[in-house]
């Protein structure tokens, strides 16, 4: 058998190749686009059926330094740290708060119906994290940095049916949501704002927004988010001390909302355009390192229980926006285009939510709560609370 170990350069080198194929089949199949799937993943997953088949033939073996990926994981979620501001939480009023915390209950939900099914087919629980809010409300940058974790504490095969199942909820999560807010919306004879009424919008989100990116901004994002990544990096051996396992990305992403909320209260800017770039760019390229070298034949042992692990997560997804979201978030038009947009971001990402509530208030009219609530909760929290549920779990269970 072949065998080759590529190092640092050679790693990036093939990350960048995958990412730029997996755009160029994004652009020409429809079906990417529609559905969101991100450029890495098409790239990556191509790759690893590549690699699929070296194994299964025992004709060739590739292993990468992870060295890389690893940093551009932990820089990622740093600059998730830096939207969690609390002021615009609190400015969003208590539609967000609300919201915010019936996306919080479903996470929890999706993982205690993960480990329980896990449980009931003999599987390491961790594996029902894979399952669970890790590829669903995290998708597939939660799964990249938290495969490898649960993978560390046990659970064999947990970074591929973390993958896996981020992709298919991205596509289920897309599905659902238009019938679920169509049912409400004729159920309860719900009928949408007038064209006229205001959009809700935020200066801070579109002073964001806008800002240029410069030599200057870069520089001083790359400050920031060197000095959290710093600091941050002694939360985790401090928590250890008290018998709490945390991801090598907990303590950056926690010094960074710090940060945040600290120039919050004094009034002073943040680099966040840059930030966002910066974040951006690093996610691309750790879900590209992340996804080839994913072992997909570790999957093959657990298809028939994964499979049915993602159908009752797509049930439940379906039940819980039906009764839970639509009645919590007011039972009104709003409400229910809330729920479409949970299904979407509950499966998947937010940009899968704007567009199933898109797809739906273009036949019915707008609404322009719904379009506010979720961007914010999606953006801003949802990551960062998700991180601290999971890490929870896998203190629990494993």
């Amino acid at each position: 058998m072949f065998q080759y170990t590529f190092n640092m350069a050679q790693t990036l080198a093939i990350a960048i190749i995958l990412l730029l194929i997996g755009r160029y089949i994004k652009a020409k199949i429809s079906f990417f686009e529609k559905f969101f799937i991100p450029a890495p993943v098409i790239g990556g997953v191509i790759f690893a059926i590549f690699t699929l088949i070296g194994h299964s033939t025992n004709s060739f073996t590739f292993s990468f330094d992870g060295n890389l990926k690893d940093l551009l994981m932990i820089a990622f979620f740093t600059t998730i740290g830096f939207l969690a501001s609390l002021k615009m939480l609190k400015k969003g009023g208590i539609q967000v708060f609300i919201f915010l915390a019936v996306a919080v209950l479903l996470v929890i939900i999706q993982n205690l119906a993960g480990v329980g099914m896990a449980k009931m087919f003999g599987l390491n629980p961790l594996l029902g994290l894979a399952a669970g809010s890790v590829p669903l409300t995290g998708g597939h940058g939660t799964s990249g940095a938290f495969g490898p974790v649960l993978e560390a504490a046990g659970a064999h095969g947990a970074l591929s049916v973390a993958i896996a199942s981020a992709t298919f909820g991205l596509v289920a999560g897309c599905m659902i949501g238009g019938p679920i807010a169509k049912r409400l919306m004729l159920k309860h004879q719900l009928k949408s704002y007038d064209e006229e009424t205001p959009l809700y919008t935020d200066e801070t989100l579109e002073k964001d927004t806008v800002q240029n990116a410069s030599e200057a901004t870069i520089f001083k994002a790359i400050v920031f988010i060197a000095i959290s990544m710093g600091i941050g990096s002694f939360v985790g051996p401090f928590a250890k001390t008290f018998g709490v396992t945390l991801p090598p990305y907990i303590g950056p992403m926690l010094i960074a909302a710090i940060f945040r909320n600290i120039f919050d209260s004094s009034k002073k800017e943040l680099p966040l355009h840059s930030i966002n770039i910066i974040g951006n760019i690093s996610l691309q390229l750790f879900l590209a390192m992340a996804l080839m070298t994913m072992r997909l034949w570790e999957l093959a042992a657990l298809a028939l229980p994964l499979v049915v692990m993602l159908v009752v997560q797509t049930i439940i997804m379906a039940l819980y926006a039906h009764f839970v979201t639509f009645n919590i978030m007011g039972r009104d038009y709003d409400a229910a285009v809330l729920a479409t947009g949970h299904c979407g971001f509950g499966m998947g990402a937010t940009p899968n939510a704007m567009a199933n509530m898109e797809t739906f208030t273009t036949a019915n009219g707008p609404s322009p709560n719904a379009f506010f609530v979720i961007p914010l909760v999606g953006s801003l929290f949802i990551d960062f609370v998700n991180a601290a549920i999971i890490t929870l779990f896998i203190n629990i269970f494993g």
